[in-house]
């Protein structure tokens, strides 16, 4: 696949196996890629980095093989969302594999594997998702329409904040 924009997704069409690939080309090197990804305090601040309002986000993140990353966030308490990604695979800076469990303030539960890689690319890093298990195709849409692109806006807003002179 041609790298022209800085973010690509790709679908895959069988029902058994519902999945997503994402990449976007990020403005910093594998390794502060990799830590704005999975640090807990770095988390925080691109988790709401383009938020208007304040909101709620809390995350604890014990980063080894069988920790866990816990993520509580949203608007206000009645309307959270939970997620805890138990690592299976660390590689650091070029590949995290984790199980995710999440909850959406309705209820709606759902399990899936993530599967993020780091790779130098032009001076910066192409970080490339692939995300699998999803229930439906209408979920797994959402996420490459709606979760993934807000997570790599937030993650490069965050880094390009980095590289501004205070």
């Amino acid at each position: 696949m041609s790298d022209v924009s800085s973010e690509s997704a790709e679908r895959s069409t069988g029902t058994e196996d519902l999945e997503l690939r994402m990449t976007r080309q990020l403005p910093a090197t594998p390794e502060e890629v990799f830590d704005a990804y999975t640090d807990a305090e770095k988390q925080k601040i691109w988790f709401s980095i383009l938020d208007e309002a304040p909101g709620i986000v809390e995350i604890e993140v014990d980063l080894r093989v069988g920790g866990t990353q816990t993520a509580v966030w949203g608007p206000s308490p009645d309307q959270l969302f939970r997620e805890v990604q138990t690592f299976l695979v660390i590689e650091r800076p070029h590949r995290l594999v984790t199980e995710s469990r999440g909850s959406s303030p309705d209820g709606m539960t759902m399990t899936t594997t993530i599967e993020v890689t780091f790779e130098p690319k032009d001076g910066g890093t192409l970080m490339t998702v692939m995300q699998s298990g999803f229930p439906t195709p209408e979920i797994r849409d959402f996420f490459t329409g709606e979760v993934w692109v807000g997570a790599f806006n937030r993650i490069e807003a965050f880094l390009r904040r980095g590289q501004v002179p205070a």
